[in-house]
Formats: C-alpha cells, sequence, structure tokens
C-alpha cells in the first residue's frame, strides 16, 4: 500500500505539468478568475496558495450553500477530518488523518485542537453549538504544537465568525424541514460612533428525533438548541483593535439512537424475563427500546477579549478569555426493555482560564519572526454514576444459573436475602483535575531569494496536572473474595447442605453427572471424597484441599464475570500521587519554494505533542506496578483489580512535501505525508468500563489532493481526496476478546502489531458541483450537488466484522430575487445511505454488538432577508 500511496503520489504531482502548462496559457486572456482565500490559523494573514501548510478552508458562501449549521457537518466537505457523536450530544470526536480521542472522558484532552475566534475551546463538547455569522472554517492537518501548544498533535480546526463592521448591515435566515425541523438566526451589526461598533447574532435549531422509542417515550435524536453572541469592537485609533466577545449557548436533546449488530447467549435471559431487544437483521429500523429518555443538557458560555496594537513593523496581540462548559447527561445504557442499568450519568464543569499574548514582525527585508506565550488553567469538577433497574436481580440470577442462585449464595454467607444485585446498587464517583499548562513559541521566516523561504519554528510546553478521585461502590457481590475464605465459606455451605455435588448444582447449575464434577473427582479423589461424606468437619476439610484459584477445583470462579463493578481506590494516597507534569520541546522546519507567479512547492518537518490524560471515570485502576506498593501500604481493596490511572504523553513527527498550484480558472493543491504518533492514547470501551492506554507507536502515509475548476462562469468543480495506510507499528491493545487470527500475549490482550487501525478509511472522497445562473429580470439562483466517499473498513478494534463504508449524497438549491430576498432548498443524505458512526459491546451482555446508526435523510427549506 505505501509503494502504491508513493507511485500514485509521483504521477500526480508528475502530471500536472501538461495541465498546468495549457491553465498557464490560459490564463493570458481569461478574464475570470477564482476568489481569493485568506488564511490566518498560522497566526499571520496569508493567502491559501502561499502558506506553505496542509491546510483546507470552506468559506461563508460555501457554509451557507451547503447548509453546514455546526462542526458535525463539516466533514463531508474536508475528507481529511471526521466528525462522530457517540452515546451523548456532547461527546464529539474530531478526527484528522486518522487521529484523534478525546470522547466519553473529561479527563482525555482533544488531539485536535478547536479554536473559535484565536480562542481555545479545550473539549470537543465546547465546539459543537450552531454558529452563526459564520466567516470560514480552517481546517490544518498534521501536528500543529509549535504555534498551538499541547493540544494539536494531529491538528486544528480554528473558526472565524465575522467582526462587528461600521456600516450597519445584518440578515434574518428561517426555515422547516422534515422531522417537524425549525431553525432561525441572525445577525445584525452597526456602529455606536466612528470609534465603536457593536454586532449581535444568535438562532435556535430544534427538530423531533428520527427514531421512535417503541416503549412509549420521546423520539430519540432530536434537535433543541439555541445560542447567543454579541460583541463590541472598539478602534480607537488605526493601529490599535480591541475585539470583545461574549456569547452563550444551550443544548437540551434525547440522544443517542442504539441499535444491536449482534444479540448474544445473553439475550435469551432478556427476553425470558419480557425485555426486548432490537432486531440485528434490521439495525437501521430507527427504533429503540428504552425505559426512559435519556437527558443530555450541556451549557457553555465565555468572555473573550482580543487587542491588537500596531507599532510599525510589529504587531502585538493579546487574546484573553474565560469559558464554563457545564454538561449533564443520564440514561439508561442496557439498551433493552429490560430494566437491568436504568442510569449512567454524568455530571461535568469545566472552566478554563487563557492567555495568549504574541509579537509578530512584518519587515520589507528578508527575516520575519513571531514569538508568543500561551497560558492554560482549567478546573475539571465531575460526577458519576452508575444505578441499577428493577430487573438487575433476576437478570444477573439467570445468568448466574437460573433463579434462587444469588439467595443460594447469600444464604451461605448469612448475609440479608436481596443483598446483592438489588434495585439500590450503582456507584458514584467523584473526581477533580487542577491544570496548568503553559508554552513558548517562536517561528523565523527567512527569505534566502526572492522564491525561497526557510522557516524554523520551536516550541516550549510545560503541563501539570492535579487529579483525585474517589467512588462510593454499592455493589456487595463484586467485594466478595471467591478464591478466599468466603469462596470457602459458600463451597462448605453447599457440601453440608447437599454434598459437594449438591455445592456445584447450587452455585454453579451444573448437574452431578456434568464433566466438571467428574475433573474434580478425578483431580482430587481424596477432597471429592471426604466432601462427599457430608459431615461439616469432613467439608471443610475437604475444602481446604482446594486450591480455590484453580477453576478445576473451584467452580465459583465462573461467578468472576458478575463482579463487573470492583471496590474503588481513591487516590491521591500514599502510593499514587495523583499527579503529573510533562515538559516537551516541539520543533518545525520548512522550506517553501515560488516556482513562478502560479506554482509553489514546500517540504516540511515537524513534531507535535499532547500531555499526559487522566482516566476520569470509574474504570479509573491503579497500575499494576503499584500492587506490590499498594499491598505493602495496606491499601488494596477486596478483589483489588489493576489497569491504568492515565496515559503518558503523546509526540508526533510529520514529515511532508506539497504542491499549490493556482491559476485564474483552476487550482490544485498535493500534500505527501509520512506522520507517526508514539504513544497514542487509545480508550476503548470493552463492555464494562474503558480500557485508556498507549499505543506504542501509530503511523499513517498519506496523499492528500484537493483541486477547484471552473471551467464556464456559470460551473464550478471540486475535489479532494485523502489516501492513507495507517498502521499499528506497535502496540498490545488490552480488553479485546483474544482473535485466532491475531497472537494473544496474555489474559484479554491482543498484540496487534503491523495490523490496520480500526475507524480510518484508507480512501475519503469529497466532490461538488456548483452551477449559478442569472436570470433575465435579475434574478440570479445556484444549484450544488455534493458527494461524499469512504471505503469499507472495520470501526472499532475491539469488533471485528462490524465495517462502515460511507456514500452520501447533499445537495441545494437557491434562489436571489433581489432586495436582499434569497430562499434555499436543501437535503443531506439524500440517499438514506446507511452506516455505523461507531460500535461497542453490550452494556453487561456478553457477546452482544451495539452500534450508532448515522442520520437518514434530512431535507428543508429556508427564506433570507439580508439588509
Amino acid at each position: 500500500m505505501k509503494i502504491q500511496l508513493l507511485s500514485t503520489s509521483a504521477l500526480l504531482l508528475g502530471s500536472l505539468a501538461a495541465p498546468l502548462a495549457l491553465a498557464q496559457e490560459a490564463e493570458e486572456t481569461a478574464s475570470r478568475t477564482l476568489d481569493t482565500i485568506t488564511v490566518t490559523a498560522t497566526k499571520r494573514e496569508q493567502t491559501l496558495q502561499d502558506v506553505p501548510v496542509a491546510v483546507s478552508v470552506v468559506d461563508e458562501e460555501v457554509l451557507n450553500q451547503a447548509q453546514v449549521l455546526d462542526l458535525n457537518d463539516l466533514q463531508s466537505l474536508v475528507p481529511s477530518l471526521r466528525v462522530g457523536q457517540l452515546q451523548n450530544s456532547a461527546q464529539t470526536n474530531f478526527v484528522i488523518r486518522g487521529f484523534g480521542n478525546g470522547a466519553n472522558n473529561a479527563g482525555i484532552e482533544p488531539s485536535v485542537g478547536v479554536f473559535i475566534d484565536g480562542v481555545f475551546r479545550s473539549r470537543s463538547a465546547a465546539a459543537i453549538s450552531d454558529l452563526p455569522n459564520l466567516q470560514r472554517v480552517e481546517v490544518l492537518r498534521g501536528p500543529q504544537s509549535t504555534l498551538f501548544g499541547k493540544n494539536a498533535s494531529a491538528g486544528v480546526i480554528s473558526v472565524v465568525t465575522s467582526a462587528p463592521s461600521f456600516e450597519t448591515s445584518g440578515s434574518l435566515e428561517a426555515g422547516v424541514g422534515n422531522y417537524n425541523s425549525v431553525f432561525a438566526r441572525g445577525d445584525f451589526t452597526a456602529p455606536i460612533s466612528e470609534q465603536v461598533a457593536y454586532s449581535i447574532s444568535g438562532g435556535f435549531n430544534q427538530r423531533d428525533g428520527y427514531t421512535e422509542n417503541l416503549l412509549g417515550g420521546e423520539d430519540i435524536n432530536d434537535r433543541d438548541r439555541w445560542n447567543i453572541r454579541g460583541q463590541l469592537l472598539v478602534e480607537p485609533s488605526d493601529n490599535l483593535s480591541i475585539r470583545f466577545i461574549a456569547d452563550y449557548s444551550e443544548l437540551d436533546e434525547i440522544c443517542c439512537t442504539t441499535t444491536n449488530v449482534e444479540n448474544g447467549p445473553t439475550a435469551a435471559a432478556i427476553e425470558l424475563l419480557g425485555g426486548q431487544l432490537n432486531d440485528p437483521a434490521d439495525p437501521f429500523s430507527y427504533t429503540v427500546f428504552f425505559n426512559e429518555d435519556p437527558i443530555n443538557e450541556l451549557t457553555d458560555q465565555g468572555i473573550s477579549a482580543t487587542v491588537e496594537y500596531s507599532l510599525g513593523d510589529l504587531s502585538l496581540t493579546s487574546i484573553s478569555a474565560y469559558r464554563e462548559n457545564d454538561s449533564f447527561y443520564d440514561s439508561e445504557v442496557d439498551y433493552t426493555g429490560l430494566d437491568i442499568v436504568n442510569s449512567a450519568f454524568s455530571d461535568t464543569l469545566i472552566k478554563t482560564l487563557t492567555q495568549e499574548f504574541r509579537v509578530t514582525s512584518d519587515y520589507d527585508g528578508p527575516f520575519n519572526w513571531l514569538a508568543g506565550i500561551f497560558y492554560l488553567d482549567e478546573d475539571i469538577e465531575q460526577f458519576t454514576g452508575l444505578g441499577s433497574g428493577e430487573d438487575i436481580r433476576n437478570y444477573v440470577d439467570i445468568l448466574a444459573g437460573g433463579l434462587g442462585t444469588l439467595s443460594g449464595l447469600e444464604a451461605a454467607l448469612g448475609v440479608e436475602d436481596g443483598t446483592f444485585f438489588s434495585a439500590t446498587t450503582g456507584t458514584e464517583e467523584t473526581f477533580t483535575q487542577d491544570n496548568q499548562a503553559y508554552s513558548l513559541f517562536g517561528q523565523v521566516d527567512f527569505e534566502v531569494t526572492d522564491k525561497l523561504t526557510l522557516t524554523g519554528g520551536l516550541n516550549f510546553t510545560s503541563d501539570e496536572k492535579d487529579v483525585t478521585g474517589s467512588s462510593v461502590v454499592d455493589f456487595p457481590f463484586s467485594a466478595v473474595d471467591l478464591t478466599g475464605a468466603e469462596g470457602a465459606q459458600i463451597l462448605v455451605a453447599g457440601g453440608f447442605t447437599d454434598a459437594f455435588p449438591g455445592a456445584f448444582q447450587a452455585t454453579t447449575g451444573l448437574e452431578p453427572s456434568d464433566e466438571n464434577i467428574a475433573a474434580f473427582a478425578a483431580a482430587m479423589p481424596d477432597a471429592f471424597a471426604q466432601l462427599q461424606a457430608g459431615t461439616l468437619a469432613q467439608v471443610q476439610a475437604g475444602v481446604a484441599m482446594l486450591d480455590l484459584t484453580d477453576p478445576a477445583q473451584n467452580p465459583l470462579l465462573g461467578f468472576q464475570a458478575l463482579q463487573f463493578q470492583p471496590p474503588f481506590l481513591a487516590f491521591p494516597n500514599s502510593v499514587e500521587s495523583g499527579s503529573s507534569s510533562d515538559e516537551e520541546v516541539t520543533w518545525t522546519l520548512r522550506a517553501a519554494y515560488d516556482v513562478n507567479d502560479n506554482i509553489n512547492v514546500y517540504a516540511s518537518a515537524g513534531t507535535g505533542f499532547k500531555s499526559t490524560s487522566w482516566n476520569l471515570s470509574r474504570d479509573s485502576r491503579p497500575f499494576a506496578s503499584d500492587a506490590a506498593a499498594l499491598t505493602a501500604a495496606g491499601l488494596t481493596q477486596p478483589n483489588q483489580t489493576f489497569g491504568t490511572r492515565f496515559a503518558g504523553p503523546e509526540e508526533a513527527t510529520v514529515y511532508e512535501l506539497g504542491l499549490k498550484a493556482a491559476f485564474n480558472t483552476f487550482a490544485f493543491n498535493a500534500t505527501v505525508f509520512d506522520q507517526t504518533i508514539e504513544g497514542f492514547q487509545s480508550n476503548l470501551f470493552t463492555g464494562t468500563g474503558f480500557s485508556l492506554v498507549n499505543a506504542g507507536e501509530q503511523s499513517v502515509l498519506g496523499l492528500e489532493v484537493d483541486g477547484i475548476w471552473s471551467p464556464t462562469e456559470a460551473l464550478t468543480l471540486t475535489f479532494a481526496g485523502t489516501f492513507l495506510d495507517p498502521v499499528y507499528d506497535d502496540f498490545v491493545e488490552t480488553g479485546i476478546p483474544i482473535d485466532p487470527n491475531l497472537p494473544a500475549v496474555g489474559a484479554n490482550q491482543v498484540d496487534l502489531t503491523d495490523e490496520q487501525p480500526a475507524g480510518i478509511h484508507t480512501v475519503s472522497l469529497s466532490t461538488s458541483a456548483v452551477y449559478t445562473h442569472t436570470f433575465a429580470n435579475g434574478w440570479s439562483g445556484f444549484v450544488r450537488g455534493e458527494y461524499q466517499y469512504e471505503d469499507d473498513i472495520q470501526i472499532v478494534d475491539n469488533i471485528p466484522g462490524v465495517n462502515r463504508e460511507i456514500n452520501v449524497v447533499n445537495a441545494s438549491l437557491g434562489l436571489d430575487i433581489g432586495n436582499g430576498w434569497s430562499g434555499r432548498v436543501w437535503g443531506r443524505n439524500i440517499f438514506d445511505d446507511e452506516y455505523f458512526l461507531s460500535a461497542f459491546p453490550g452494556v453487561i451482555q456478553a457477546g452482544t454488538i451495539n452500534a450508532y446508526p448515522n442520520q437518514p435523510a434530512t431535507y428543508g427549506v429556508s427564506v433570507r432577508k439580508t439588509f
């Protein structure tokens, strides 16, 4: 695949000569020119074709024509970008070139940095609101840590909105669509004086859900969000500009649709107890069996001040911001008609203070530079929990061997009947994280000649986190030591009542003739004979001779699968500090060469960095390497389990070769890259919890191309493609079912080295055609069509056989009748392409596979008035 990619790259770049020569010849007589697009994501204002960075830009016209309301819709226009929404509205994850994480856990920082008007949004949940009055969105591909610090190891999304104007203007837009969709947005800007202007914008977006709850609840996957944003622009002089922004957005939705891809053996127990399940034969039925409506509530608000001051050859920029993001989620997570787990909730408050200050030169000479400092102070408070449902006891009873099994275990231990797995059992966790980080960065451009520019950049980042975690776990059975005294007590009680074969039957549901009984009798004849004698002393003596850690001798070990919420060890403690401290220097080297006025080429190398991410969830467990110290300190809990508290830093390296060509009616860009991330922070759901680990090394060799061609004044064609060859260079994954096609290296561990990472499409394409026309009466209109393709790939590492292929067509039609009035008809996924956003093992349902289906076709009409 790598050889094919390199060959394809060479052919594409080499074949440009003839088309570009023809285009250059046509340039002399052409009167039409493509619009010049300006980008600022590199912290300097440059045209898209001049900036020697792999960047995609979606401007205001395209955003409006394509009905892009939020960043979720952006991926249909930028093939290197993937946006995924998971179990609730706030769990949005951005991926660039196959790299990205951050969803499902507030402690895991995203690998893709999101900036809105220069202000860093530290979590993806703070960047999903509908954004009115968008000017453009810039997507920088590959590590950008030199200029953006610790949270841009995979790339950057920079959203730019319109600043207040000193000319009065505004717009209002309203629309309706299927699923009773109603939306409206508007903006208004005007001067207050010759030096002060303001603007206000906002909107709301409402829609019924497209999934029916067959148990009578509300429809799932609705839209109910609104936002407001105010700005003040102060320009007291020609060289000073101050921009204040205050914004508030709110979301209150019922999300998200979950379907069954495969029903495991536990499905029989659910149906026996009267529960309902989705039919895996029809995973896109858009129906669910939810006992309760999932709750998704999110508020995001903030203020910022951007000050720009020009000193002639120097420009000073200061960006100060404070933001709060408050999200609450509550849902049953068994996704069945049985009341097994009726509440999995998370209440998270994130407060973020950021300050950036930089100095940028604008000399006439060959040297230009910028230098700056970025500071972040963030506090996270998170309260999560898990609550059992009314049916959990009967469900677990059946899994344990039959109704009455739990009562037998409780009687054997002398605890009250109904103690294990009652409707009152559950967990409550409290986490806090205090994060201080700063970056010192600088970059120098040296024009060696009029055509050749060399660039070098450095960034030093320091990141410190202090984390606390505690939990109240009310799952009494999870604290029972089945390999110790309590296990022996159960065996003795079972043997005294019915002799030893009866103990087997009472605790496992196995008959005395079962092969397990025979195997035990053959392996331990003396112990078996004493147990069969039936006296208490003999039973005790027989049990004492057993190795209770041996499954062949202790039938109770089968119950360990039911101890899925073990006691939680609070931290920090005398062994675990609950702190991390990371320091890293990242760099960029680049050479850009202007072949002529139309063609630029560049070569670059750089590194990226993302700091330690902490597991702020009930699945946070001490490292196995701390076991001895924890035991010596007397801190271990009953049935102590081990895992990870955090995943260490990610370190990225990228090498790129790029070409940018622009003519009057044609522009083409191509980038060949080799990108590697060491210590990629993998966060994988295993069915009862999340496995947060560092992948040893993950890399991707790729080619990105995009082009725009306007063969006539009325027609514009675009094409963009991303071709990737991703691989795990070194990764032993935990929490994956053993696959006979892969080497197992330990219990529940698989060596994925040299395998293709799941979830990364090797071919992603996006193309569009826009035809505009001006009528004789002065009216004008457009027709736009888009096609997005992503090839067939496995979705997640631990679920082989569940794949995704995307073929989405979007379309829109607009008419401008003059006097500021225009209308638009639009449709997204108009042919109802069906695919899964993600998949995961069923919660407390071994063998069941759940998935999130994509959104079906949506369409609507809107009217807009500008003034």
